[in-house]
């Protein structure tokens, strides 16, 4: 199964995808669209759905969706499926809107974590959803898995609950929930659902629903890899490695008392040397040994680290043989191995315990050497186990095309059509916009950002498209997607410029535990090749009617400059005046814990996106990203961070905040306190991490990025002083802020509407100036300040008073970007706008 074109040498120990028989539905063919109503299942033929999928985005039929994935790749098998999208979770009557499923159900909370989906990094509540049509919020429930799950087993009890998604994979044990500053249990316990699929699982999900097609029981499907489940005990032939508590000695060896003699050290071990014992005489002696050569038996004398002795067959000793056996402790097999890590009850309670439990997490996550996990949950007559298989096998790139080149039909289902019979109006879905002429080429992330996720979703080893199959979908959008103009929105995935590279060695990547394959530096073993990703931007750009392919997916700029010929085939065709990267942040304190090149890659990749900007006669800019309130990030390094800001003349007017997701090792850090990428120990070995926490000091930070928002210079102030560095106030340009402060409304107008914050109004409607700075004293004394802090007023608005910045200058993705040249000598041409 193994393509030629692989970019991982990792053995793909399991069935491929196309070699299970279709299941007998197969008959009644392809589905336009999955059938989200009876009477789509009338007008296809179908009397059931033998799987009904249940999720909290609008169904869209496109590879990005997830549900649309495994919906097809489960019709591919034959299955008949069906789609119950964003259904009311008040009552369990939508959920019977298709019938008894006759397989399984199939819960997701959809794309996006439903908690993140709902509210902001500062626990506010959105207002809308881009996965909803009409980008409107409140469809979908607060840990939707979990009620669609409920609502399911209401609806027909008998019928087995596969979970799956992003909510479920990063709930898989006990985990740190931000919303209620809690750790709460796995997904597995408060779902009550029969399994859990982690990460990609087209490969599980497929096993799954086949054994479950030839009615075996949903109890004893167990050993499929990327699943969870509610186990009761270990099963025999299985070691269990205790992993419960940290800083306790292991199996200590005695050493040999070199002062003893032979029959001394026999006596000690209970044994008798026969040799001097005179119990047997030479002669005998000499044919014994004659007859019985010395021979070494692989296993003989093995001891798991529990103590215990392995199992029968594991290597004994042939009759008659002399077996020599080895002092080390030889470890039990990976694959019959299960990690045991500490409870629930314990993690909740101790931090430690739960820094080393996510630790331990997040070391067992290489297909090629990771083990089973198992965490209890609950005590005595309750007890139960949740046991975590290891990670599902990553897809061949044959296997990869077949997923991709399914029938999708790329668009939303017909239900959330306007009254023209279009997607692209009130209905419109902002998910499907934002990825409609956008074509993924590959899976998974060897980055390990802390911060994020995908790596425990998707894993470290890439997955990657054929060039071919890749070409096909484009060709394809460019047919048959309504509205293309030529341009493609984007060639990448979870990094824009990781497709085919990987571990040089396939010895090495099988046992690799390191969590990133370029923190601190590039692995040595990583392939950076990036030949591939060239080709495939050269020939898909000139493809008939395409105009332009730009590169939206985020740019792991320190992989880049390892290929400058991929930097200028980058600069000078992909990108569409503007380029995102994510330095985000520039002080090694906090790059540390996110584990992150240092701002000097970031320097090196700007020099050469700059020079190949100007040899080919373009003005374009970088967008950097920034993230505030990280762990690890103190006051000083924020107001480094801001420094450099100034120094090199941008200003951020959208700041992402710290936002603690379940499972990420950032959050851990955040919970804990502790450094996770280090070992964990209750004494000061342990690395201690300083976390910003609290209303105010998560706003210090991201004020510190937006230092040039008058509503920010009073808390900027104070907080300079505090740092002793007042030095930093004035209305010289080498200081930070000013000293004096405008009147204004409290509003902040940015170049995108969405980021402005609205002036605050009184009940009469009229604006309410600002209030005076805490400290001051008698009324009489504020109009004077006031007429002085006019003096200094400029006549412009300060908020506007931007130039056309120089060609390199930095930006940020949200305010003064400059306006692209059209030929126009400066003056820009009024849009024909059509008549409403």
């Amino acid at each position: 199964m193994n393509a030629p074109i692989d970019v991982s040498f990792f053995p793909r120990a399991a069935k491929p995808l196309p070699s299970y028989k279709p299941y007998w539905a197969k008959r009644f063919g392809t589905a336009p669209f999955l059938p989200m109503s009876r009477a789509e299942m009338d007008v296809l033929g179908w009397d059931s759905c033998d799987v009904i999928l249940v999720t909290g985005d609008a169904y869209v039929d496109h590879p990005s969706f997830g549900m649309s994935v495994i919906g097809r790749v489960l019709e591919a098998q034959g299955f008949r499926v069906g789609i119950i999208a964003q259904p009311d979770w008040q009552s369990s009557e939508p959920f019977k809107a298709l019938g008894r499923p006759n397989l399984f159900w199939g819960v997701t909370a959809g794309n996006m974590d439903s908690m993140i989906n709902r509210y902001t990094a500062d626990r506010k509540i959105r207002s809308d959803d881009a996965y909803t049509p009409g980008d409107i919020g409140g469809k979908r429930p607060d840990r939707a898995a979990i009620v669609y799950s409920q609502r399911c087993r209401e609806a027909y009890k008998d019928v087995p609950i596969v979970l799956g998604g992003i909510e479920g994979s990063l709930r898989r044990i006990a985990h740190y929930d931000y919303w209620s500053d809690k750790v709460r249990r796995s997904i597995v316990v408060d779902s009550k659902c029969d399994l859990l699929l982690y990460g990609n699982a087209e490969r599980a999900l497929v096993e799954v629903a086949h054994r479950l097609a030839r009615r075996e029981s949903v109890e004893n499907i167990t050993d499929v890899r990327g699943t969870a489940f509610v186990a009761r005990a270990t099963p025999e032939g299985w070691f269990e490695l205790d992993s419960t508590e940290v800083d306790r000695p292991g199996r200590v060896e005695d050493h040999i008392n070199p002062y003893q003699t032979t029959s001394e050290q026999a006596a000690a071990q209970g044994s008798v040397c026969e040799a001097e014992s005179g119990t047997q005489d030479a002669s005998k002696a000499n044919t014994l040994a004659a007859e019985q050569p010395l021979r070494f038996v692989r296993g003989a004398g093995r001891v798991s680290s529990t103590g215990s002795v392995a199992p029968a067959g594991a290597g004994t000793a042939l009759q008659g043989e002399v077996v020599a056996t080895p002092t080390a402790v030889l470890r039990p097999p990976r694959e019959r191995t299960v990690i045991r890590l500490p409870s629930y009850e314990k993690v909740k309670s101790d931090t430690v315990l739960y820094a080393h439990a996510n630790r331990v997490l997040h070391l067992e996550t290489n297909p090629g050497n990771a083990r089973a996990l198992v965490q209890a949950h609950g005590e005595g007559a309750t007890a139960r186990d949740v046991w975590i298989n290891p990670p599902p096998i990553p897809l061949t790139t044959q296997e990869m095309d077949l997923v991709f080149d399914l029938p999708y039909a790329r668009s939303p289902h017909p239900s959330y059509a306007d009254a023209r019979g279009r997607h692209d109006g009130e209905t419109k879905i902002p998910a499907w916009e934002m990825i409609r002429f956008s074509v993924n080429i590959m899976r998974g992330c060897f980055g390990g950002c802390t911060f994020c996720s995908i790596t425990e979703h998707e894993g470290r080893i890439i997955q990657s498209r054929s060039e071919d199959s890749i070409v096909r979908e484009v060709e394809e959008m460019r047919d048959k997607v309504q509205g293309f103009t030529g341009i493609v929105s984007d060639l990448g995935g979870p990094t824009a410029n990781m497709y085919r590279l990987g571990c040089s060695s396939p010895l090495i990547e099988a046992v690799c535990r390191k969590p990133s394959c370029v923190y601190p530096g590039i692995c040595q073993n990583l392939t950076t090749n990036h030949d591939p990703l060239i080709k495939i931007y050269k020939r898909v750009r000139t493809l008939p009617g395409v105009k332009k392919v730009l590169i939206g997916s985020g740019l792991r700029y320190d992989l880049a400059v390892k290929s400058p010929a991929y930097v200028k085939e980058l600069v000078q065709h992909h990108v569409g005046g503007y380029l995102k990267i994510a330095p985000e942040h520039t002080e090694e304190g906090p790059l540390s814990k996110m584990m992150k090149p240092g701002i000097g890659s970031y320097d090196r990749f700007k020099q050469l996106f700059e020079q190949f900007s100007e040899e080919a006669g373009k003005k374009q800019f970088l967008i950097p990203y920034f993230i505030a309130a990280h762990p690890g990030t103190t006051d000083e390094d924020m107001l480094n961070l801001a420094l450099w800001l100034k120094k090199n003349g941008f200003r951020a007017d959208q700041v992402q905040a710290f936002y603690p997701s379940p499972m990420a090792t950032a959050t851990t850090m955040y919970h804990t306190g502790l450094n996770t990428l280090k070992g964990i120990h209750r004494d000061e070995r342990a690395e201690k991490v300083d976390t910003p926490k609290g209303e105010r000091r998560r706003r210090l930070h991201k004020a510190f990025l937006r230092y040039h928002d008058s509503n920010n210079w009073p808390l900027l102030r104070e907080a300079l002083k505090d740092m002793g560095r007042a030095d930093l106030v004035g209305n010289g340009k080498h200081h930070l802020i000013p000293s004096w402060q405008p009147l204004s409304d409290g509003g902040y107008q940015t170049a995108r509407r969405k980021n402005s914050t609205p002036a605050t109004t009184s009940a009469s409607g009229a604006s309410v100036s600002a209030k005076p700075r805490v400290g001051s004293s008698a009324a009489g004394k504020v109009g004077r300040r006031d007429a002085e802090m006019a003096a200094y007023e400029p006549v412009e608005d300060v908020r506007f008073r931007t130039s056309r910045p120089t060609p390199g200058q930095l930006l940020t993705q949200h305010t003064g970007l400059p306006p692209r040249s059209t030929g126009q000598g400066g003056k820009r041409k009024a849009p024909n706008r059509k008549p409403r």
